[in-house]
């Protein structure tokens, strides 16, 4: 299978990509899932000069690698968030401009759908990103949203993506959605229903981090055979539950790193996800698209962990046995 191993640049947003290009191929990346904060991917200098994208391909096909995935995860936040000052934190000053809710949303759709536009002309065929949620922080708390509310938050999620969507299908990109905590879809039954609100269509599909889903005791690989065909890129964290009578899985509005919280986010193969047992799912399914290296760990040191995950995924990448294998 194809499955290119590829580093996920969000949290390298520091380092020039030309040095970052560097490091990964030296540690056995093939390309990136390129973000568009810092200054890997600019969406709005992507439009006003097409010179900077083949700038990015020429740089990266020095080091023999590729850009299968572009990330809009911060900005398609907007796209159903209320605008507050979390919201605000992490956006650019283009989507935020007065605050104003309306403008807000209308700035990260034009984002998306210029997003759309550079994909398509550097020969990238997914966009992986989020939407937000207008009643995130209602779900797990009181007062709860009705069902007539949680009916008016689908339908601003299908309002919000259907045009999207259309740009994305003339451009020849798929929307990879994260499913993913503070998201219209988090798990297997709110998937399925953004699925329904967006009428099935082929340009949708999910991110798989099979480290969201486990904390909420979802079993990755149920959610791997519940959407075989809608699975169009994967993240690959881990991550650590380690409740103890003490804590929970809301972590207490403790710090990322505290020893106190419920749970902590690993480098691949420090936490308690199967992977094995994940590949095999991704073989079941016959999932072919990149895997895509996403570093979060408070714990260990980034170009460590980034060196070590490249191994362990390129080990754990194995094909399935021929299907007419001799007995």
């Amino acid at each position: 299978m194809a499955r290119p191993i590829i580093l996920h640049s969000g949290s390298w947003s520091d380092i020039p990509l030309d040095e970052l290009a560097g490091l990964a191929s030296e540690w056995g990346y093939q390309g990136f899932e390129l973000c568009s904060w810092g200054k890997h991917f600019d969406v709005w200098q992507s439009e006003s000069d097409d010179s900077k994208l083949q700038e990015s391909l020429d740089l990266l096909s020095r080091f023999e690698m590729t850009i299968p995935v572009l990330s809009m995860h911060r900005i398609s936040q907007a796209l159903c968030d209320p605008a507050d000052s979390v919201l605000q934190r992490i956006l650019p000053e283009e989507i935020w401009s007065d605050g104003d809710p309306d403008g807000i949303r209308e700035k990260a759709s034009e984002a998306l759908n210029l997003a759309a536009n550079a994909a398509q002309k550097m020969g990238v065929t997914i966009i992986s990103g989020f939407s937000g949620s207008p009643i995130w922080n209602r779900i797990t708390g009181y007062p709860q949203p009705n069902q007539s509310e949680i009916d008016e938050a689908y339908q601003l999620f299908a309002e919000k993506l259907h045009p999207i969507l259309d740009n994305f299908q003339g451009a020849g990109v798929k929307f990879a959605y994260e499913v993913h905590a503070g998201q219209m879809a988090f798990d297997i039954p709110t998937a399925e229903r953004a699925l329904t609100a967006l009428d099935n269509r082929e340009e949708f599909g999910f991110t798989f981090d099979p480290s969201q889903l486990y904390w909420m005791g979802i079993d990755p690989c149920e959610f791997l055979l519940r959407f075989p065909d809608r699975i169009y890129n994967v993240h690959l964290k881990d991550i650590s539950v380690r409740l103890n009578g003490r804590n929970g899985l809301l972590n207490g509005c403790l710090p990322l790193g505290d020893p106190r919280r419920g749970w902590e986010f690993r480098c691949p193969g420090h936490g308690n996800i199967d992977w094995g047992n994940i590949f095999r799912t991704l073989n079941i399914i016959q999932y072919d698209g990149p895997l895509s290296i996403e570093i979060a760990d408070s714990g260990m040191d980034r170009l460590k962990a980034a060196e070590e995950a490249a191994g362990l995924i390129k080990c754990l990448n194995f094909e399935p046995p021929p299907e007419n294998r001799a007995s």
